[in-house]
């Protein structure tokens, strides 16, 4: 590590932290959330506005920005032989229910964290890097290599913005991203994202259900869930209501439907705690509490009933590891396999449902869809587990990591030690890419949930690892 520059480092991030809060705050108050495609906007408008912001504030601080068709932008330090690429997104999970701090496109500092959608994922730890830059071009640090700051517009909904970009250019020898925790993740699950459906003939008659809604995207555990239902009691339900909020912890609540069409009916709201897929433990999964509330209800007997009665089976309510599925698993690098039942439209002619598997780094994701198609198989349902790519392992003993480990434990005083990441980052797909940090060890961000958040002091501290990385690197 060149520590003749660490003071150095250290002293302009502190000279620069109310502006580089300033230019974090800009980034945050747009919702980028992935949006309907334009013209010259593929993820929409508000991934498109965030990203030009970002270009306006690499070009004011003088890099060279490159535009990849809107889907990426890439900001270099010079004009050197690649060495290091930084990864990071400016796209956003929707802002979602439940904030008490303030709104989740209105970010606002208390107790020394800035509050907002994007402040810990990812805008925070981007902003971080890009003063990292900064720091080094202004200081005048010799580097001899170029760093290279990429952002994308799409790691939230599949990271095409990513494989767009690597379609034109080619991977750094060393790449890190700030989309992950410290101190170092070499490790990465393999991702699943399984959908399973079923189609039927419409049943008209008896208890049945008109429609179940849950899930606003697929790498989430639902904090809310709909479903209307008709030709049941207030009685009946009450009954069912009172004894899954007991077994759950779900919050449900039931109305009389006030449409002319739908006399009779009851229109049910489940009300759990959103997480990241995963992380699924740490939610309170209100779409699959409420496909158990419907399993209590007298419904017609019909495949409907059968579909639900399935689906409480396979994933029960809590169940987290996909045993009910014939795929528990776990390796000594990177743990057990979690599931999260993420996303689902149910009619009264079918259902579409999605997952969010992620399996240990050293099994095979063919045996895992297997194992799953197999299972839905049996209940009639049909499944589909090709979309999926395998775990990721970067050596603990490669230059890359242990520099960044080293780097570490200077700036921090813990230990550096290699960690496994359930999450999968924009490097999952890179030869020698790792993610470093942003969220430090004992810090609970609240990312994708309501009342997300980073703490000042620690983006700080991420723009100082940063740029000695830069340094050390690229020299």
């Amino acid at each position: 590590m060149r520590e003749e520059f660490k003071s150095e480092i250290s002293a302009w991030v502190e000279a620069h932290r109310s502006e580089m809060l300033s230019d974090i705050v800009d980034l945050c108050r747009i919702d980028s959330a992935d949006g309907t495609p334009e013209p010259g906007k593929p993820f929409g408008e508000g991934a498109y506005r965030a990203l030009k912001r970002a270009e306006a504030m690499a070009n004011q601080y003088g890099f060279r920005v490159t535009n990849y068709d809107n889907y990426a932008s890439a900001f270099d330090l010079n004009d050197g032989e690649s060495r290091l690429d930084i990864l990071a997104h400016m796209d956003v999970v929707p802002g979602g229910e439940g904030w008490t701090v303030t709104g989740p496109f209105d970010p606002a500092v208390q107790d020394g964290k800035l509050y907002g959608r994007g402040t810990s994922d990812d805008k925070g730890p981007a902003v971080a890097a890009l003063y990292a830059m900064r720091a080094v071009k202004e200081l005048g640090i010799p580097v001899s290599k170029n760093a290279r700051l990429i952002l994308g517009c799409n790691e939230e909904s599949g990271s095409r913005c990513i494989a767009h970009y690597y379609k034109t250019e080619k991977e750094a020898p060393m790449t890190f991203s700030p989309d992950g925790d410290y101190p170092v993740v070499n490790v990465e699950k393999g991702r699943m994202a399984g959908e399973f459906t079923a189609s039927w003939e419409r049943q008209p008659h008896g208890v049945r259900i008109l429609s179940v809604t849950g899930g606003a995207i697929e790498n989430a555990v639902p904090q809310t869930s709909e479903a209307v239902v008709t030709n049941v009691s207030a009685l009946v339900l009450a009954a069912a209501q009172d004894q899954v909020m007991k077994e759950t912890g779900v919050f449900i609540t039931m109305s009389a439907n006030k449409d002319e069409k739908l006399k009779h009916s009851f229109r049910i709201t489940a009300a759990g705690k959103e997480a990241h897929a995963s992380t699924p433990e740490k939610g309170n999964n209100a779409l699959t509490a409420m496909l158990l509330f419907l399993s209590k209800l007298p419904l017609s007997e019909g495949p409907a009933k059968n579909a639900v009665t399935a689906l409480v089976r396979l994933i029960p309510h809590g169940e987290w590891d996909g045993a009910s599925l014939g795929i528990k698993c776990e390796d000594s690098e990177s743990g057990p396999l979690t599931l999260a039942f993420s996303k689902m439209e149910f009619t009264e002619t079918g259902f579409r449902g999605l997952f969010d598997c992620r399996f240990p780094a050293t099994a095979k994701g063919a045996e895992i869809a297997a194992a799953c198609e197999k299972s839905f198989g049996e209940a009639g349902i049909s499944f589909d587990g090709s979309r999926r790519n395998e775990g990721h392992l970067v050596p603990a003993d490669s230059p890359l990591v242990t520099s960044l480990l080293e780097i570490y434990e200077s700036y921090t005083g813990l230990k550096g030690e290699c960690i496994a990441l359930g999450g999968q980052t924009y490097v999952h797909e890179l030869q020698n890419g790792v993610a470093f940090g942003a969220v430090f060890p004992g810090t609970d961000t609240h990312m994708h949930e309501a009342d997300e958040y980073a703490v000042i002091d620690e983006l700080a501290a991420s723009a100082k690892m940063f740029a000695q990385a830069i340094a050390d690197l690229c020299e």
